[in-house]
């Protein structure tokens, strides 16, 4: 009897999880998203309340200043929203930021030159077998761990605001 009431006990504990809580809801929902490139974090905020930061954020090769040209390899500074997202993106899951606005677009018109545009918040990419790629590497878009973007495309529906901050 003893041996089975350890057994029992022992398969119990098995299944208690181990470790700490996951940080955010499975369910919850980002109604607000802010990048600080100088602190390099993205904050999610559901309903005016902070619910989870990501630290350690990549960007353009050119991370200082805001995207104004196609190729500047800067990550936009301002207020956008994501607009959709590409479950088949050539890195692991993708969520577009609705760069260039209005106004990007017509400061690059006046100098004769595009904007750029498909700027995303992005895992790594699909050819990666593992890892992360060291250091600024995109060519203007915010990139994630691989489980960070997973968490973000749960947590952030179409059409939630983003505040880039320089």
């Amino acid at each position: 009897m003893k041996l089975f009431a350890a057994i029992a006990l022992w398969f119990v504990a098995a299944c208690v999880p181990v470790g700490p809580p996951p940080a955010m809801a499975n369910d919850a929902r980002a109604s607000f998203i802010l990048v600080d490139k100088s602190d390099r974090t993205l904050t999610l905020y559901e309903g005016g309340t902070a619910v989870k930061t990501y630290h350690g954020l990549q960007f353009g090769d050119a991370p200082i200043g805001h995207k104004q040209f196609e190729g500047d390899e800067r990550t936009p500074e301002g207020l956008y929203v994501i607009d959709t997202r590409n479950p088949d993106s050539a890195y692991h899951l993708s969520l577009r930021i609705s760069y260039p606005n209005a106004q990007d677009r017509a400061f690059a018109a006046a100098r004769g030159r595009s904007p750029g545009g498909d700027i995303f918040l992005h895992g790594q990419p699909s050819a990666l077998p593992a890892g992360r790629v060291a250091g600024d590497w995109t060519d203007g878009c915010i990139a994630f761990s691989n489980q960070e973007i997973e968490e973000l495309w749960g947590a952030i529906p179409d059409g939630t605001p983003i505040e880039i901050r320089p």
